[in-house]
């Protein structure tokens, strides 16, 4: 399946019933896909008038108590961004996916990792934090969809699928999940009182004190995922002198840079960083503890790296290869990998 439809395809078997969003490219494959599938599956589908509409569209419908998606590009995320700060503040599950295009401003429509700073450090107003899982293949983009439903029902958090223009036009094989995503009871939902007291859903606080109680209280929760959903996977680690550090379509390409180098006697190895947020930063410090180097890849001019800086304690040296909208070519990262051995 090509990336996109795959999402929508993983999405659908979750247990997604509703879909708001809006076309751009490189995502407008995904709404395509969602409006032929989503009435075939009982939900529901509707391309709303702007960004703005789909991201309050998906609010109304999470509060309801029932899975929801939307997905865009670079440019269309930023105008969601009050949205998923409303969410994220009323403690409303969905899942977001964003295939990154190059920027600033309305930029093209190349593959880029330009959204990391946007993506990982909240990029709307308030204190906040989107759990946010970057896959590397169309496979992983079905398991991280199909996953990321039930981790946002888990901790009634928006969950940010973070691909690129790439990713999501490219083809593979995958296997699709047969069953739904695990269940998770809502009794806080707006879907009728039944007898019940009414259920509220707000971000307005209008108590100094109340406000920042509900602020304390969701520090908690994102500590708790913190702790508990870092995600990496590693690459030739367990004797690397020089350590890799990639994430999405890029480490990819990293993997054949890194088998070029061995080829060529150096000891190099990579940690790919699957959530973004929370960053895995304890596998990140044991995996440079005893390394000479660091090379960090991205699509962008630099924003992962402070990351990395952040858990090395810039106790050993770290250099960058990036681009920003053109995906680089494995010779070009080997031989930068080459420079490095040479200089540490």
């Amino acid at each position: 399946m090509k990336g996109n439809e795959a999402i929508g395809e993983a999405a659908i078997r979750a247990g997604c019933k509703g879909y708001f969003g809006y076309p751009i490219t490189p995502q407008s494959e995904l709404p395509e896909y969602m409006a032929r599938r989503m009435p075939e599956a009982g939900g529901t589908f509707l391309q709303a008038e702007s960004e703005l509409a789909a991201i309050s569209m998906v609010y109304g419908a999470s509060g309801a108590g029932i899975r929801v998606m939307t997905s865009s590009s670079s440019p269309g995320i930023s105008l969601k961004q009050e949205g998923i700060s409303m969410l994220a503040g009323a403690e409303l599950p969905a899942v977001i996916v964003n295939m990154m295009r190059g920027g600033p401003g309305i930029g093209g429509i190349q593959p880029s990792q330009a959204d990391y700073f946007q993506a990982t450090r909240g990029g709307g107003h308030g204190d906040y934090r989107l759990l946010v899982l970057a896959p590397s293949s169309v496979q992983e983009l079905v398991n991280l969809t199909w996953e990321a439903f039930a981790l946002a029902d888990q901790y009634r958090n928006p969950v940010l699928i973070l691909g690129d223009g790439m990713l999501g036009q490219m083809m593979e094989p995958v296997l699709l999940p047969e069953e739904p995503a695990p269940i998770y009871d809502k009794p806080w939902a707006t879907n009728g009182a039944k007898g019940r007291k009414h259920n509220e859903i707000f971000t307005l606080y209008m108590g100094m004190e109340d406000l920042e109680k509900h602020n304390q209280r969701l520090a908690v929760k994102w500590k708790k995922i913190g702790l508990e959903q870092k995600r990496y996977d590693s690459f030739l680690l367990d004797d690397a002198e020089i350590v890799v550090v990639a994430f999405g379509i890029v480490a990819r390409v990293c993997k054949k840079a890194i088998r070029l180098a061995r080829e060529a006697g150096i000891k190099v190895g990579m940690l790919r960083p699957i959530s973004l947020w929370p960053f895995p930063y304890e596998a990140l410090a044991e995996a440079t503890a005893q390394a000479r180097a660091v090379l960090v890849v991205e699509m962008n001019l630099g924003q992962m790296i402070e990351d990395v800086q952040l858990a090395t304690g810039n106790q050993v040296p770290i250099e960058l290869f990036s681009k920003v909208t053109m995906v680089p070519n494995p010779q070009e990262i080997f031989e930068s990998i080459q420079k490095l051995a040479g200089r540490y």
